[in-house]
């Protein structure tokens, strides 16, 4: 059946799917969206529930990967952030195979994704049962110790390191049926002296741009080690633009990994959609001591990355003549920050569901990175 033809839209809004979200990500959102309608020369018009009727052709920011059917979603050009046939496919869970072919799995489940992206993530197992995943965390703890995810879980929160079979059990049963039946759990190798990479390409209108970076971590209000930000390197262009840049066989590997993952979620999802795509690739060492590199997860949403991304992409608009450019997003916590030298601030407070908080941007002019 021929797709209905849609003219242009005419507004940008932030779309609400019903995923919980703290306050400063979305004052951040708010900022992003009308940057985002700077660049389409568009205006923004605010915030609207999922599902709510419109009769405006609207440019869409979904805070979550939005699931299909999705109507007024053609292609690319119709929204920030990404559309999938089935739930489970806008996590983590996509990124390991189940333990073998008499696993539980979900509709839409393919092997087809692992067999094209098998070598650019990790050693892991999916599991979208308890038995399952009992099973899997069993073989990989032949290897040493395994860690545990919750395919919800972002900014570095919903992990434990898991060391025997007791822990694995204890573990699973803290969390509910429900959510390991629907969204799965994933259970990979862990390593040590990790070091975590962004790798991402962002198309908005006629600006198509692409990164590598590295993210850094932070001490939350708590006292625990979350997402801090990440520092990129950006070019106009392709991924084979951006590994023209670089020397390191270590960027140009990670790089490598995460367009095998993107290229393979193209071929193996039908009606996948994606105009911001971001990898976070994992360096560490496995117990034995040998080196590992592989993709983590996927971004199709508005992320911790989106502020740099989008910063970077409003300065090539500006300057058709630019090729590369830096960016950071940063987070830092406690009442008395450290802003970073030419940091922008785009929220600055005592947020209820994390404490005090300030986030912000910085832009600057291209240095070569120092190897990995």
């Amino acid at each position: 059946m021929e797709r209905q033809s849609f003219p242009p839209a005419t507004a940008v809004v932030l779309l609400q799917t019903g995923q919980a979200a703290a306050e400063h990500e979305r004052q951040v959102h708010r900022h992003l969206a009308g940057c985002i309608s700077t660049l389409l020369g568009i205006p923004f018009i605010g915030t609207q529930q999922a599902g709510e009727p419109t009769e405006q052709r609207l440019y869409l920011i979904p805070d979550a990967t939005l699931v299909a059917p999705q109507p007024s979603v053609q292609s690319e050009a119709d929204l920030y952030g990404g559309v999938v046939s089935q739930p489970f496919m806008a996590g983590k869970s996509i990124s390991h195979p189940l333990i073998d072919h008499q696993a539980v799995a979900p509709a839409g489940w393919t092997p087809e994704f692992m067999r094209l992206a098998g070598g650019a993530v990790l050693p892991g197992y999916s599991a979208f049962d308890p038995t399952d995943a009992m099973r899997a965390g069993q073989k990989l703890l032949q290897q040493g110790p395994l860690r545990a995810k919750q395919v919800c879980g972002r900014a570095g929160r919903g992990q434990q390191v898991i060391r025997s079979e007791r822990e694995l059990q204890c573990w699973l049963d803290g969390l509910p049926c429900e959510e390991i039946h629907t969204e799965g759990i994933v259970l990979e190798q862990n390593l040590e002296g990790v070091q975590t990479y962004s790798v991402g390409q962002l198309h908005i209108g006629a600006h198509l741009i692409s990164y590598f970076g590295q993210q850094q971590l932070a001490i939350a209000n708590d006292g625990t080690a979350v997402y801090g930000g990440s520092d990129l390197h950006l070019v106009r262009g392709d991924y084979r633009l951006l590994q023209q840049q670089f020397s390191s066989p270590l960027i140009r590997a990670a790089i490598d990994k995460a367009d095998c993952y993107e290229r393979a979620a193209q071929a193996s999802f039908p009606g996948f959609i994606a105009s911001r795509r971001n990898c976070d690739v994992a360096l560490g060492r496995t117990p034995s001591g040998q080196p590992c590199m592989g993709v983590l997860e996927q971004s199709w949403r508005i992320g911790g990355a989106s502020s740099a991304e989008i910063h970077a992409l409003l300065a090539f608009a500006d300057d058709p003549a630019l090729s590369r450019i830096q960016a950071s997003s940063w987070e830092v916590y406690g009442k008395n920050p450290r802003i970073p030298d030419q940091g922008q601030i785009l929220f600055q407070g005592d947020d209820p569901d994390t404490g005090y908080i300030t986030k912000g941007v910085t832009v600057k002019p291209w240095q070569p990175p120092a190897n990995p």
